[in-house]
């Protein structure tokens, strides 16, 4: 399997890391278990919303910020069903 080529460029005394996806396309599929929490809800939201296809969040903490995170997302243009512990489907 190809991996992403990661680079730094400096310009300005600024650095800026570069992630270029191989030609070939890189994908990575899987499921994965954590415990939920703040940092964790605001994550998965935002990681399902750039992600391809259909992300299933289970156990997301309903507090005020994720929810926040959702309506943000959804303005930007992400499908995410209504919020709850049970299942949130974001695409």
């Amino acid at each position: 399997m190809t991996a992403a080529v990661v680079t730094t460029k400096i310009t300005n005394s600024q650095e800026t890391l570069i992630i270029q996806r191989p030609q070939s396309g890189l994908c990575l599929k899987g499921n994965i278990s954590i415990p939920g929490d703040k940092s964790i809800s605001h994550r998965s939201l935002m990681l399902g919303a750039i992600a391809q296809g259909k992300t299933t969040i289970k156990g997301l903490l309903l507090g005020e910020d994720p929810r926040s995170t959702a309506k943000c997302f959804s303005l930007l243009g992400a499908d995410i069903s209504q919020l709850n512990t049970d299942l949130v489907e974001v695409e």
